[in-house]
């Protein structure tokens, strides 16, 4: 088991969508809206996408519906465009099976959160038993999701250390708050971090990364970009002030309203974010127009 290294990095460095689920009025999911995003992000310049990610509201979803989302993503990508299969069950069974279900349909990468729902049982034992299990029977290489915001758990340093010595554990996304270089140490050839948020994504590859999976993508992806762009180049003229404004617009879209500040803001870019699923709701007449005046502000819509 493991990975061409070469082959990796090409797999991993850039900008990939946490791709939004959208959903129609009635709530079940709008396949023809999620086929015509991902027409505009083929031309996009993105790396790939994370499927059923947070952003993909992969808990309020059946498997028969993540199964279909995942299958139209894969089906729909644009050439050369990767794909991550985002896995958050709290039985390891669950996760085994979504793994090799996620490789028949053709997904590159999975992507597991560590199970929160008996959180004071995870140990760094317990973790590391449950995602080196998973690494040595998966079919898909898999990264580890640290995202102690979502489930409660935090992958610790050390862990994170012991696991990157796996051969098919080949990387992590960072989306805690407690700061990526403490994880960035552990970037090699045959394992990659990747920021969890535009928000640190510049000066994480500054730091090193390779990239990052980012919710601003789903509505501005020229802008994200752009910003990987700039640290992929070390242009810290054009990526400090950058980065500064990208953390403005996450500010008033993701950091003010989660999953439907996201699906707003698409609307308004002109992708179909369509609705969340409840109990989320939509953002009100007048949270629109306050994240309209902010983004008119900053010259991303007329």
């Amino acid at each position: 088991m493991g990975v061409n290294t070469s082959e990796l990095l090409g797999k991993m460095a850039g900008v990939f969508v946490p791709i939004s689920t959208p959903f129609q009025d009635d709530e079940e999911v709008d396949y023809s809206a999620l086929r015509f995003n991902l027409e505009r992000y083929a031309e996009s310049g993105v790396l790939g996408y994370l499927a059923l990610g947070s952003n993909g509201e992969n808990r309020s979803l059946t498997e028969e519906e993540k199964l279909k989302v995942l299958e139209t993503i894969v089906r729909h990508k644009g050439p050369g465009q990767v794909v991550m299969a985002g896995a958050t069950y709290d039985a390891q069974r669950d996760t085994e099976r979504f793994l090799k279900q996620a490789a028949d349909i053709g997904a590159d990468f999975g992507l597991v959160l560590s199970p929160g729902y008996f959180r004071k049982q995870m140990t760094e034992e317990v973790l590391f038993r449950y995602f080196s299990i998973l690494a040595d029977t998966s079919p898909l290489p898999i990264l580890i999701y640290n995202a102690p915001g979502f489930c409660g758990v935090t992958v610790s340093s050390s862990l994170a250390c012991r696991l990157a010595a796996h051969p098919n554990i080949v990387g992590m996304k960072d989306s805690a708050s407690s700061g990526i270089e403490e994880f960035l140490k552990f970037e090699s050839d045959k394992f990659h971090v990747l920021a969890g948020s535009a928000n640190f994504l510049f000066r994480a590859m500054m730091a090193g990364s390779v990239g990052g999976t980012v919710s601003l993508a789903n509505s501005f992806p020229a802008v994200a970009v752009e910003l990987f762009r700039c640290g992929q180049a070390r242009d810290e003229a054009r990526g400090v002030p950058l980065q500064e404004r990208v953390k403005r617009i996450n500010s008033a879209i993701s950091g003010a309203y989660g999953v439907s500040g996201v699906k707003a803001a698409m609307n308004l870019a002109g992708f179909r974010g369509g609705i969340p699923r409840r109990p989320l709701l939509p953002l009100t007449p007048e949270q629109v127009e306050e994240m309209k005046r902010v983004l008119r502000e900053e010259g991303l819509i007329e």
